[in-house]
């Protein structure tokens, strides 16, 4: 590859705007961490062995966080400026031939999930042509307060970057803005960071002054204007997190409706990053797609329900308020009203499972039927089943969990109480109410219930006895 890119990431910072006991790249907008947001775009122009993160606050929850394998990572053992930061990764891509000298070296932030992997890919372009010393991502704020202020040449390189509180007057009045996005020639970088210098009172070493040095050495850095500053937007407070978040679920409905699914209310629904949905597929309104849920094509999905870690075949239709946590919904499937499904349950080809039925650890077989208010758990269901209303397996005896199998074409009627470990042979039928605590054979029926006793005259007795 010519100039090869190296990621770095900065990742080290406590946050303690976010008044949070948690390090401030693992919190969460759209459906991710702040971090694999950034790891994700940093992908598009390298790959995953030549991205270095530098931790330090919580180093091993961040480092567990990340979940693209090849990721490598750096410690910066005393949080001492950006600058310090980028150069504890040095070390880290020495260990590797080749990282530390040749290409690009792009720096990022943690903590900024909104830049997009297109501004990313356009900066390194603009780097590659520039040659020298690089380029870095300016943009104009109305309210640049906070900010370093982009000072450029008569050649309209950068000559420095001016922190607000060592600004002057004219400085200050600047509204071109470093928002710490950099793309440098990886030799120049590491040939003169070491001429960083701290600032006083804090003892800090800044990237800002990397510009400047490069800049002396002959090497200038480019400004890259971006016009989009939302793209931008640091997270360091909990209104931050949520502004994030809204943008991010925006940008996912919007690539959703674009590529042809129908989203009817998009702004009333949460889709995370990784979700994927095919063409032609409904979302109804306040639906949650969680995690790396997959819904294939012709799907509907309906007002409600939420989805996390699931997997929902072509065809299949998800009725209203259905709650599903990694599962499987084959194709032509219907789910719902208000049914649950858990912990790697499935329902197969053209089943159905109706209004306040709950499947854990459960297979119900092609075209099998759970119609209403059931609980099966530790099942293996075979196909064109029927379970009727009220029907339970008892999975548990207060120490295990036992399974339960139920063979194809069986019948299980309403109220029946299937006491696991339990087999129900092909064909077979258990009666309403019944109790079933012993093995069914193939095409037997089945009645485990108490004979019926009337007591003529008992409830008029009752009644008198009161009185």
């Amino acid at each position: 590859m010519n100039n090869p890119v190296t990621a770095v990431i900065l990742g080290a910072g406590l946050g303690t705007r976010m008044k949070s006991q948690h390090a401030k790249v693992l919190h969460e907008a759209g459906g991710d961490t702040l971090l694999n947001h950034v790891i994700r775009a940093a992908l598009s122009v390298t790959t995953p062995e030549h991205v270095v993160v530098v931790v330090g606050h919580q180093a091993e929850e961040v480092q567990a966080s990340v979940r693209v394998p090849g990721v490598r990572f750096a410690r910066q053992h005393q949080q001492k400026g950006s600058g310090d930061a980028a150069r504890s990764a040095q070390s880290v891509l020495d260990s590797k031939k080749g990282d530390a000298k040749d290409g690009l070296l792009l720096i990022l932030n943690g903590d900024g999930p909104l830049l997009k992997a297109e501004t990313i890919q356009r900066l390194v372009a603009a780097a590659r042509q520039h040659g020298h010393g690089g380029a870095l991502i300016t943009t104009r704020l109305d309210d640049p307060t906070g900010y370093g202020r982009i000072i450029r040449d008569e050649y309209g390189h950068i000559a420095a970057i001016v922190e607000q509180k060592a600004g002057t007057p004219e400085q200050l009045a600047i509204t071109e803005v470093n928002p710490g996005v950099y793309c440098f020639s990886a030799p120049e970088f590491w040939a003169h960071i070491g001429e960083l210098q701290p600032t006083q009172p804090a003892n800090e070493f800044y990237l800002t002054d990397m510009a400047e040095i490069l800049r002396h050495h002959g090497s200038p850095v480019l400004p890259h204007p971006v016009s989009d500053n939302t793209e931008l937007l640091g997270i360091n407070t909990r209104v931050e997190l949520a502004v994030a978040d809204r943008i991010l679920r925006n940008r996912k409905t919007t690539e959703l409706m674009l590529s042809g699914v129908t989203i009817e209310y998009p702004e009333t629904v949460t889709i995370d990053v990784d979700v994927r949905v095919a063409p032609d597929t409904v979302i109804e309104a306040n639906v949650q797609l969680r995690g790396s849920t997959v819904i294939e094509s012709n799907c509907r999905i309906g007002t409600g329900s939420v989805l996390r870690k699931c997997k929902v075949a072509a065809g299949a239709t998800v009725l209203p308020y259905v709650i599903a946590d990694n599962s499987v919904i084959g194709a032509g499937a219907h789910v719902g009203p208000f049914s649950r499904m858990r912990m790697e349950a499935e329902a197969c080809e053209n089943a159905h499972i109706g209004n306040f039925v709950e499947l854990k650890k459960t297979k119900l077989g092609a075209r099998a039927k759970a119609s209403h208010l059931a609980y099966l758990g530790d099942s293996q269901i075979g196909a064109d089943v029927n379970i009727g209303a009220g029907a339970i397996t008892c999975n548990f005896d207060g120490e295990k969990k036992h399974p339960t199998s139920i063979a194809a074409g069986a019948f299980v009627g309403s109220n029946s109480t299937l006491v696991a470990p339990v087999n129900i042979g092909e064909g077979a039928y258990i009666a309403a109410g019944s109790v079933i605590t012993k093995d069914v054979q193939p095409d037997a029926l089945a009645l485990g219930r108490a004979f019926q006793v009337d007591k003529p005259g008992w409830a008029r007795k009752r009644r008198q006895s009161k009185r």
